[in-house]
């Protein structure tokens, strides 16, 4: 770590490292100098990331832009240069990078009541607003296919003719909800193969966690965890945001009564999302409702398709998880479907 440590231009010599945060995919640590300066210090997770020369370009492409469009230092995430003025270090086959440290801010796990949500929703409207004018074919895909729906089906169906567990026959009534779904899912990637929905700069991982707020005014200062920064829809953003933020129980819950989504905070949402966007044309305003319902059912397929396959991808802590992932996922979907004409209604009024 000392070797990892002497590689970057921090301003005075380290004095305490920590481990900082509730990230899975990288290690992050808060590092502290003698003059008492703090840093964001990650190991990347090339396994994740394979190509990290590419998503630290995206990085510094996009950080560079945003920061023509502020005075304030903490609006933007700054990358620390390595000795060799590098963003990145490579130190026994790791790939490390840092940030400088954002005072006064506070990053939070959940909202503690309507206004975090709202501001969540400012903050991912307004990182895309600043970017509506950068040049998003200068940025690489870091995951190819991301949110390529079809795509996502494609392997659905590859994994369904394999059924290595035997695993299907159990789970026929999702698999049924998904294949009457399967033209609806595929609209936004055809409208977007089209170009009737533009690219844009996306964030691609739009939970509160990655906002950071300030301490005393509770107003978002940044977006952080730019790893998944690329190019794509900005109702996909918008989209994972309902998903994950207008639900009203956990990703994994068992009990499906207890799953809906909220058309208040759905409402919240909404309104912070377009006045901190007012560029958005009127085709990404219209499909709104449909990013929503797109994102939260392609979670579903996806959790469903990890189940089928024998739980490969993602991480699971109980027999069945995934499957009752899914479930909370399509039973969301329904109800945003039950609920359609009244989310339509929202986005027109706003």
């Amino acid at each position: 770590m000392s070797e990892v440590l002497k590689t970057f231009k921090f301003d005075g010599e380290p004095v305490t490292k920590e481990p900082y945060g509730s990230g899975h995919i990288n290690s992050t640590f808060l590092v502290v100098t003698d003059k008492n300066k703090k840093y964001i210090l990650q190991k990347i997770n090339n396994k994740i990331f394979p190509n990290v020369e590419g998503l630290m370009n995206n990085i510094m492409l996009v950080t560079e832009h945003l920061k023509k469009k502020t005075d304030d230092s903490r609006k933007v995430l700054s990358i620390v240069k390595t000795v060799d003025d590098k963003p990145f270090a490579v130190v026994d086959g790791e790939y490390w990078r840092a940030y400088d440290f954002v005072e006064d801010s506070i990053c939070l796990q959940l909202p503690e009541n309507n206004d975090d949500f709202y501001e969540s929703a400012v903050a991912f409207g307004s990182f895309a607003q600043a970017l509506s004018d950068f040049p998003v074919e200068r940025l690489i895909e870091v995951i190819p296919n991301f949110h390529n729906t079809p795509d996502r089906f494609k392997k659905f169906h590859e994994v369904l003719k394999k059924d290595p567990l035997g695993r299907a026959a159990l789970v026929q009534e999702e698999i049924k909800f998904c294949l009457e779904r399967e033209e609806e899912m595929g609209t936004l990637q055809r409208l977007r193969n089209e170009k009737v929905l533009p690219d844009r700069v996306t964030h691609n991982d739009t939970k509160l966690n990655n906002v950071l707020l300030d301490k005393e005014t509770r107003k978002p200062l940044c977006v952080i965890d730019l790893d998944t920064v690329m190019p794509g829809l900005c109702l996909y953003d918008y989209g994972d945001s309902i998903r994950f933020g207008a639900s009203t129980a956990l990703e994994d819950e068992k009990d499906l009564s207890k799953v809906s989504m909220s058309l208040d905070l759905f409402k919240i949402y909404t309104k912070g999302y377009i006045s901190a966007l007012p560029n958005l044309t009127k085709e990404e305003k219209e499909y709104l409702p449909l990013g929503a319902k797109t994102m939260t059912f392609e979670c579903g397929l996806r959790f469903l398709t990890d189940y089928i396959d024998g739980d490969n991808y993602f991480a699971i802590h109980r027999e069945g998880h995934n499957l009752d992932r899914a479930r909370t996922q399509f039973k969301l979907v329904a109800d945003m479907e039950a609920k359609w004409d009244e989310m339509k209604k929202v986005v027109m009024e706003l």
